[in-house]
């Protein structure tokens, strides 16, 4: 079972989520928070593996709520849950940890798999914010960024170079491993390998770096 902590500051939008995971056989609900202190105590005494996460809250907000939650050991993957799709803080988020980021009419079925994904270790963005991110990185000093990020990539093997590009695509692990013809556990390996080279701890990090450096487009 993959159990899921809510956080949100509007009790009716932590109860519509509560009723759409509950329809998954493999999901249940270990608790809820109605701001991000609430929510860092919750996430210590319910240890769930994923956790919804709104973003502007009264007192601690989201932003900090989980990159105190992704600074943990052994951290549960966070997912942003908010009304709006570009805001800086939101994307502040994704770079201090955060696992994906939905807006709160996604549709039931694609947060159901945002969780499962979440819960796998890989990552969800829903279409538009994926096009705000790409905007947003499009927007800054590209040259000089770009410069920057083709240097960090230069320790990696061509095919970890692929794997990037797949992870930078939005595919998950088995995706990968049926595009380029290996196995998931070699896909894995290099997404491990991935991490580490590039001081990442999530795949929304890793599809930064092939953005910022060019190689996905």
């Amino acid at each position: 079972m993959i159990s899921v902590l809510l956080v949100d500051d509007e009790a009716l939008v932590r109860a519509g989520l509560r009723m759409i995971l509950e329809t998954a056989d493999d999901m249940a609900v270990v608790g809820d928070a109605a701001d991000g202190r609430a929510a860092l105590e919750a996430v210590a005494r319910a240890r769930p593996d994923v956790v919804l996460m709104d973003v502007r809250m009264p007192g601690l907000d989201g932003l900090a709520a989980t990159a105190a939650i992704r600074a943990r050991p052994h951290p549960p993957a966070v997912i942003v849950l908010t009304t709006f799709d570009a805001d800086d803080t939101v994307f502040r988020a994704l770079e201090a940890g955060a696992t994906g980021f939905l807006l709160k009419d996604t549709p039931p079925r694609d947060l159901l798999r945002a969780v499962r994904h979440a819960a796998a270790g890989d990552a969800m963005l829903s279409p538009g914010v994926t096009r705000q991110l790409i905007d947003r990185l499009t927007a800054e000093d590209r040259t000089r960024r770009r410069r920057a990020a083709l240097e960090r990539l230069r320790g990696l093997t061509e095919r970890e170079r692929q794997v990037l590009v797949e992870i930078g695509l939005g595919h998950a692990n088995a995706d990968i491993a049926a595009r380029l013809h290996m196995s998931e556990a070699t896909v894995k390996s290099h997404v491990t390998r991935l991490f580490e080279k590039l001081s990442a701890t999530n795949r929304v990090q890793l599809a930064i770096a092939a953005f910022r450096a060019g190689i996905v487009e």
